[in-house]
């Protein structure tokens, strides 16, 4: 029998559906496996590339077929697709993965390690719980308008929630629904204060988040974030392609060689281009007490062009600044205008 070039895995949650190419592109046969039955097949299976989809367990499947001895390509989901030929099944995801492995152009997602994905985890915990926290104060709110309180905004009149209640004289069921709701709202808050303490400590702990924080007004949940995605940046060329991967370049529209930059491209993924957004937009609020390079540039893009330009322009720059820091194990360096100030 032939020895498999390429064999693909189109995942899921208990069976998985094998599809082995050679080298020329023919297929050697195909398998249904198991999760108890994965190990034996891939232990035994020479070394080849293993390609499947970035999706929920490829990073985990990655290191196991490393440890097997094989070669991981993750794929992203909207690459694949091009490659179905026909209806939508098992076999045929399977086959158009290891179509689109093959293709020399193909663009892979580096394989997390597990220190990544607990940051990236830890950040989508506190994410869950912000969401959770905000959902549960607008019901309290608005359940407080529909009986004739109104509640200051913020969450500070949340918190006192039981004091406004005490010489209410509504109908006791309302009262009890409200007083659920807040103490669903203090639990949800104290644990966001635990979260935000974990993701300190995991930012001291891990080598790049605590180099990231150099970066001024980068704190602990963006450093996290930004480490959680970028590794040691070596699946990106340069700092450029990190900052695309995210959606923080313009998007072109050429036609005729005439070209056409519009706004950001947006692609990629949202959260970390989201704190980026955000960064720029505290360093452009404390740009006065700003020194070095970066805030003497940030001046000059702000005399001529409006500030949400600014901070999309600044955003990209951090990033870039953050896969140099990656990629080439150093700190933020101001420049010497910033040692001189």
């Amino acid at each position: 029998m032939k020895p498999a070039a390429i064999v693909s895995i189109d995942l899921g949650k208990q069976t998985f559906h094998v599809v082995a190419h050679d080298e020329h592109g023919h297929e050697l046969h195909r398998k249904k496996l198991s999760r108890k039955t994965y190990p034996k097949y891939f232990a035994n299976l020479p070394p080849c590339i293993v390609a499947m989809e970035a999706c929920g367990g490829s990073h985990f499947m990655a290191r196991e077929m490393v440890r097997f001895g094989h070669q991981p390509k993750l794929i992203a989901a909207q690459h694949v697709r091009p490659y179905v030929k026909s209806n939508k099944n098992d076999y045929a995801d399977a086959e158009a993965i290891c179509e689109a492995a093959g293709r020399p152009s193909m663009r892979f997602v580096a394989p997390k390690s597990e220190a990544q994905q607990s940051l990236a985890m830890l950040g989508a915990v506190r994410e869950s719980y912000i969401k959770d926290r905000t959902a549960t104060s607008n019901r309290i709110h608005s359940m407080c308008l529909e009986v004739g309180i109104g509640l200051s905004p913020g969450y500070k009149s949340i918190r006192e929630l039981p004091v406004v209640l005490e010489d209410c004289t509504f109908h006791p069921a309302i009262k009890s629904l409200l007083m659920e709701l807040h103490s669903h709202f203090i639990y949800l808050d104290q644990k966001l204060k635990v979260m935000d303490r974990q993701v300190e400590c995991q930012a001291a702990e891990d080598d790049l988040a605590h180099r990231l924080m150099t970066i001024p007004c980068v704190g602990p949940v963006i450093s996290t974030a930004l480490a959680a995605e970028l590794g040691d940046g070596r699946q990106f060329k340069c700092g450029r392609d990190y900052a695309a991967s995210i959606g923080l370049v313009p998007k072109q529209h050429t036609t005729g060689g005439k070209p056409v930059l519009l706004g950001i491209s947006k692609r990629g993924d949202r959260n970390q281009r989201r704190l980026l957004i955000q960064c720029a937009r505290v360093y452009l609020i404390n740009l006065e007490r700003q020194k070095g390079q970066l805030a003497d540039w940030v001046r000059q893009l702000l005399s001529s062009h409006h500030a949400n330009k600014v901070a999309c322009a600044l955003a990209n720059k951090i990033a870039r600044i953050a896969w140099a820091i990656a990629a080439n194990h150093r700190e933020y360096d101001a420049g010497p205008s910033a040692m001189n100030a």
